[in-house]
């Protein structure tokens, strides 16, 4: 498989730390860890750092909504890798699983950037000659895009703080990423020393208890390393999944189960994995700062879904029904639309001696009905709007206690061998990771969202003024697409 006489200038080592709350009582269901993986070809020095946290230094801009990880925390860590072990601090990428809290899910600040940089410490001290190859995988029976598209051209995101939309007013689903990204890393006898995998998941509920959890990358993390064994480290590097959930989410008949999960994406990316052949290689990395806009459309469109509201309140007016009474109601002529109200001799019978009774009932009791569940549709679509206008206020507070028409957002490009590895401190959607990978002449192109900072979601340009969640909650103006995808094209370039 591999030469192991071959003489190797591409030194690894891995290493992690385990991160989790130290609060007594707290349920956890499986550690949480910050994994390492330091890379030196003898020129270029990097490190990728893959945490199961929700977001890196997203505390200050969610108004403590996303509390594990201070805006301090990068920067620091970053200095003291770049001063104790002189690896320069551009070099390091960091980046969030993403999964969700019950609660507090991490040690204190002062130990989330100790043990954090204790495992790149150790991974150093393990360096070894090893060869490197990459490889793609397909994995599309876990997830799936969670903003649904209507008839009316608007958008409808599947969400626990809303209802789902009327099946007869949705259309179709947007894209999903199904690529996994591995990263192969052998020793020169060939035994495997670490992989990493980069996959668009939303590891949102892991657990029906509350418990602290990895989620099912954590479950997938676990699958892959007990397969492999000799020591192997297995790193999840989260992709563009914004607008991405499992298929799962929305289950209300079976309680919620991430092994499942997990284990499919374990084993898939175990497939591709056993496929890569590695080889010697190079390593570069690049990094820009750039600027983006923060939106200014936000009063216009909460002005918008006011005016929608008083439409749907309005539209509450005379019902005559109460849920006592519309369920039975309904119950009946469901089941029996011709002859709801009695057997089908009585309406013959009726209509027999020229009385129309029973037809004069139905037309009242389908007219009241169907107010009913207009009024029904009018409440979910009114708890949607809520919640919207709600986080849209919320953001614009946000935007306007910076101060400032941009935010700083950094891109980061990684070429290991033939694979490149491209970052955004957003959560990009789906449709733009899509686009990165399309734009880069390498085949083997990873997007790594939620590295190196935290700024919400970052939406195409195109689905502004659609009302899907992701907009609602994106801090940008459409252009920061056309500003980020322009740089990531000048970044790979450079690698």
């Amino acid at each position: 498989m591999n030469d192991i006489n071959s003489n190797s200038t591409l030194r690894a080592g891995a290493a992690k730390s385990d991160i989790t709350t130290d609060i007594e009582g707290t349920l956890i269901k499986d550690p949480l860890y910050a994994k390492a993986l330091v890379l030196d070809d003898g020129k270029t020095k990097m490190v990728i750092i893959t945490m199961d946290v929700t977001a890196i230094g997203g505390r200050r801009i969610s108004q403590r909504m996303l509390d594990d990880v201070g805006e301090e925390f990068l920067p620091r860590l970053r200095d003291r890798i770049q001063n104790e072990l002189k690896i320069p601090a551009c070099n390091v990428l960091v980046n969030a699983s993403h999964t969700h809290p019950p609660g507090r899910l991490l040690c204190d600040d002062k130990q989330q950037i100790e043990r954090t940089f204790d495992a790149v410490s150790r991974a150093i001290k393990n360096m070894t000659d090893v060869k490197i190859g990459s490889g793609i995988g397909y994995e599309d029976k876990i997830t799936m895009n969670r903003t649904l598209r209507l008839k009316n051209g608007k958008h409808w995101t599947i969400r626990h703080s809303n209802p789902c939309p009327p099946d007869e007013e949705v259309v179709g689903v947007g894209p999903i990423d199904p690529q996994i990204g591995v990263i192969r890393i052998d020793r020169l006898d060939g035994t495997p020393l670490a992989l990493v995998y980069n996959f668009a998941c939303h590891p949102l509920f892991g657990d029906t208890k509350g418990a602290v959890t990895a989620n099912f990358p954590g479950v997938a993390s676990k699958v892959i390393e007990d397969n492999l064994g000799n020591g192997v480290m297995a790193l999840f590097l989260q992709g563009a999944a914004g607008d991405i959930i499992d298929v799962t989410f929305k289950d209300f008949n079976t309680p919620r189960d991430v092994e499942p999960l997990g284990m499919k994406l374990g084993l898939s990316t175990l497939k591709v994995f056993r496929d890569i052949q590695t080889k010697d290689a190079k390593i570069s990395v690049n990094s820009a700062t750039i600027q983006l806009p923060r939106r200014a459309d936000i009063p216009a469109s909460i002005k918008s879904l006011q005016i929608e509201q008083d439409r749907l309140l309005q539209s509450l007016r005379f019902t005559s029904l109460n849920f006592k009474g519309f369920l039975p109601l309904y119950v009946k002529y469901v089941l029996n639309s011709e002859y709801p109200l009695d057997y089908s001799y009585r309406y013959l019978q009726n209509g027999k001696n020229g009385v129309d009774d029973f037809a004069s009932m139905d037309l009242i009791n389908k007219k009241n009905i169907d107010k009913y569940l207009k009024n029904i549709y009018a409440m979910e679509k009114l708890t949607r709007i809520q919640d919207d206008i709600a986080t849209l206020e919320k953001h614009k507070n946000i935007n306007d206690e910076a101060g400032e028409p941009t935010i700083s957002a950094e891109v980061q490009g990684i070429k290991i061998g033939d694979c490149v590895i491209i970052t955004s401190s957003a959560e990009v959607l789906a449709e733009v990771g899509l686009n990165v990978k399309k734009a880069s002449p390498y085949e083997h192109t990873f997007m790594a969202a939620y590295s190196n900072g935290y700024m919400h979601y970052g939406a195409p340009a195109s689905y502004y003024g659609k009302e899907g969640y992701e907009v609602t909650e994106c801090l940008l103006a459409p252009e920061w697409q056309k500003i980020y995808e322009k740089k990531v094209v000048e970044i790979i370039e450079t690698l």
